[in-house]
């Protein structure tokens, strides 16, 4: 099966993990780390979990899924260890379309989960569409020495950049060359190498290059 990729804007948006296991936890920490409402449903939960829920992060109706329990969320998560339970889940959320990822029967789902490698805002996912979880994971492990922590400095001067840039509505044009210079100099190596001041001077350039406004009626680049 061929998924198509997306990342999701979960803020304040209600999602529903049924099930209290070790799969159910992580998908609802990663969930609360995305900022979504999460409510678990579930008549025991697993340690981790218990721990959001006692935090506050995570809401959970202490007992077993009953119809109705998923209505108004954008997403749910069937996570259960008994495949009818998951199934009905599944069937109750296309009735209400719903997106729905059942975890043990991908194919009864609307979607999977990736494995993932996260360094601030630098987000890389692996997926085999549900094949083999293990397979995703492994790969992940072997990206994980090549993008450290100066890969999520980098994004977050990148993003920066990019805000001051649209602050100061400067051309598409200015846009790219800046972008361009930045990618051309590695950015993630200086920050590893403690080379700031480097850095500083380069953009200490670039903004005073791009003080005069652009081309009128320039719009604003691709934010992906």
């Amino acid at each position: 099966m061929r998924h198509y990729p997306i990342n999701l804007n979960l803020k304040g948006r209600l999602v529903v993990v049924v099930g209290g296991g070790k799969v159910a936890a992580r998908k609802a920490a990663r969930l609360v780390g995305a900022g979504a409402r999460v409510t678990v449903v579930a008549p025991v939960v697993e340690e981790s979990l218990a721990a959001l829920v006692a935090h506050g992060g995570v809401a959970h109706l202490c007992r077993s899924y009953r119809s109705g329990d998923i209505s108004g969320a954008i997403l749910v998560f069937a996570a259960t260890s008994d495949p009818a339970v998951n199934r009905e889940v599944a069937r109750e959320a296309r009735e209400l379309n719903i997106l729905v990822d059942c975890v043990d029967l991908p194919g009864d789902g609307d979607f999977v989960t990736p494995a993932v490698l996260e360094q601030g805002g630098l987000l890389i996912t692996v997926s085999t569409g549900g094949a083999s979880p293990s397979l995703s994971k492994s790969i992940v492990e072997r990206l994980r020495p090549q993008f450290g922590p100066e890969y999520g400095e980098a994004v977050a001067l990148l993003d920066a950049v990019r805000e001051k840039l649209l602050t100061e509505k400067v051309g598409n044009a200015y846009n790219d060359t800046v972008f361009a210079e930045l990618a051309a100099l590695d950015l993630p190596a200086l920050i590893k190498n403690g080379q700031r001041d480097a850095i500083d001077q380069i953009l200490l350039k670039l903004s005073a290059a791009g003080a005069a406004p652009g081309p009128a009626g320039a719009g604003k680049e691709d934010p992906s």
